[in-house]
């Protein structure tokens, strides 16, 4: 992706996230789309905008967007876009919210970008393209170095299902808190990959995640020199896999070997 793209892509991004800015203090029109899993008009509006946006910057890409998907399978140009990460957030008020797009080419992601409209003044912009470095706001971002798990703050979240996982999911939760300084939970997995990117977080889990959740995210902690795989010792991630783990690499051994239990 060449520069004038990638800033073009960034200014939509921005753009997008600024409908959140302008709508968080509305009255938010809230729609379950099942138990306890929302949509807002936010998230409509924000979708809309960055597929008119994006369409006119690469014209010839497809579309993977949680509001309007049909498939969890990218095409071979596609752009990957959650318009409001932490919609639940959002409709409490709560500024864990994430613009989350990502640039599928091929095989792999190869751009991505991660919008935090609430966070600080004018926001926090996460941002890589492959094998160019991650940023933060434009200014460079790395792993934390912490060395183990005992030191470490960690992330995780919880799927929609989890009334039904409770059984599969606690027992992890709960090793992860006795062996760690602390878990925290944001109710977004993108903000938590771009957390672990800058070294807020040391490390990030959870489990049936979407493609869109993570796509970007997945890029910026790679990025940034941390280390994205399965929970399972060696294993890849791959996009739409059911588990991710996401780390500053130094403590990913443990950390999976932890949740391997």
């Amino acid at each position: 992706m060449n520069d004038s793209i990638f800033k073009a892509v960034t200014g939509a991004v921005r753009d997008a996230g600024e409908i959140i800015r302008e709508h968080w203090q509305q009255e938010k029109d809230v729609r379950y789309k099942g138990d306890i899993d929302l949509v807002t008009q936010t998230d409509l509006a924000v979708e809309d905008a960055l597929k008119r946006s994006l369409a006119a910057i690469v014209p010839e890409a497809g579309f993977l967007a949680e509001e309007t998907a049909s498939t969890h399978v990218p095409e071979q140009l596609t752009w990957i876009i959650d318009p409001v990460d932490g919609t639940t957030n959002y409709a409490h008020g709560i500024p864990a919210v994430a613009v989350s797009v990502a640039l599928w080419q091929e095989d792999r992601v190869r751009a991505g970008w991660v919008y935090l409209p609430m966070m600080g003044r004018d926001g926090e912009l996460f941002t890589a393209r492959q094998g160019g470095g991650a940023y933060l706001n434009g200014e460079p971002i790395s792993v934390s170095k912490t060395e183990t798990v005992s030191r470490s703050v960690i992330a995780t979240g919880f799927p929609y299902s989890i009334r039904h996982k409770l059984d599969e999911i606690m027992p992890r939760v709960s090793r992860v808190l006795a062996a760690s300084q602390g878990i925290r939970r944001f109710g977004s997995a993108a903000t938590d990959l771009v957390y672990t990117a800058m070294g807020r977080f040391d490390g990030f889990f959870e489990q049936d995640l979407n493609p869109w959740d993570v796509a970007a995210g997945w890029l910026i902690v790679t990025e940034a020199g941390g280390r994205v795989t399965r929970y399972d010792p060696g294993v890849s991630y791959a996009l739409g896999a059911k588990t991710i783990l996401a780390t500053n690499g130094r403590i990913h051994d443990e950390l999976e070997n932890i949740l391997q239990k």
